[in-house]
């Protein structure tokens, strides 16, 4: 058995600081200053996102029912469990990455739908590609969109996409109830870090995937470990973690480590030495067309 597949308990421990930080923040540091409230609990929400990651993967038990009740709680409140699992899940089968259908997370268009778009579409678009859009305005289009595509399929008859919305009432409810019953945090600062978390969680997903031939080369690596690498549980070796999905986010530097020139070869070199390697080039500038480059205009 796999050191990934022994008690986890560096995730467990990793779940009750997170949840133990959420109801400081919300409580007694909220009373105290509510920015370092706001601050602990936009940090809180992004960990609970990484963990909620974690989970759908298969730890820090085998039981997959016994790791969702242990996210259960929405920290961040926008998207069900559910959903996050079944759309992610889909979005490992590397063939598809970065495919504007096929691919649930792909942030690429196709070039006949970009095509068509207005003015102004375009420009927001263009916007959100840049990472200070994505960070800024992000987590507002692509909640919208999410809940868009839901909506339609809920219309269309799809049960399991309208049972993951109704269990995710009461997963939202919780940490509501939790502000607005024992918390010093008003409802609006809750709401703002939420935000915040999910704008976090949008520097790790903000190239993580690039449009490339080879399925191989379209997975990246940053070499971080500052922060944000423990924030996202080392998903930042996003490549090492696509080749092996079900190894736990502790055992991912020393896999890396282990092997890193294959692992680059593997991916075409696809690396960033670090989220400051990242910000640098890529915080006012594009760093890809939001039409799937590789795609052709004229695909049906």
């Amino acid at each position: 058995m796999s050191a990934s597949r022994r008690f986890e308990w560096p995730t467990c421990a990793v779940l009750i600081a997170c949840y133990a930080a959420f109801a400081v923040a919300t409580t007694w540091l909220a009373a105290l200053w509510l920015p370092l409230g706001t601050a602990l609990a936009v940090l809180s929400v992004a960990l609970h996102s990484s963990l909620a990651h974690e989970a759908l993967h298969g730890h820090p038990f085998r039981n997959k029912h016994l790791n969702a009740a242990l996210v259960f709680p929405a920290l961040s409140f926008a998207i069900p469990y559910i959903r996050f699992r079944d759309t992610h899940l889909a979005h490992h089968v590397d063939s598809r990455l970065t495919d504007p259908y096929d691919d649930p997370e792909s942030c690429y268009l196709d070039p006949k739908v970009w095509s068509k778009l207005s003015t102004p579409s375009k420009a927001m678009f263009n916007f959100n590609n840049t990472l200070f859009g994505r960070v800024l305005v992000g987590p507002l289009i692509g909640q919208y969109f999410f809940m868009l595509a839901d909506w339609k399929l809920i219309i269309a008859g799809n049960k399991r996409v309208l049972i993951s919305w109704v269990w995710h009432v009461p997963a939202a409810a919780l940490p509501i109830w939790w502000v607005l019953a024992f918390g010093a945090m008003p409802l609006w600062a809750y709401f703002l870090a939420v935000y915040a978390g999910l704008s976090v969680l949008k520097i790790r997903t903000y190239l993580e995937h690039q449009a490339h031939e080879e399925a191989r080369g379209r997975t990246v690596i940053i070499e971080d470990r500052g922060l944000l690498a423990f924030l996202f549980l080392n998903n930042n070796l996003h490549s090492v973690h696509h080749l092996n999905p079900g190894v736990s986010w502790y055992d991912l530097p020393a896999l890396y480590a282990s092997g890193k020139e294959r692992f680059l070869e593997n991916n075409e070199g696809y690396r960033f030495g670090s989220y400051a390697d990242v910000f640098r080039p890529y915080f006012f500038k594009a760093k890809e067309p939001v039409a799937h480059p590789l795609r052709p205009a004229n695909n049906g």
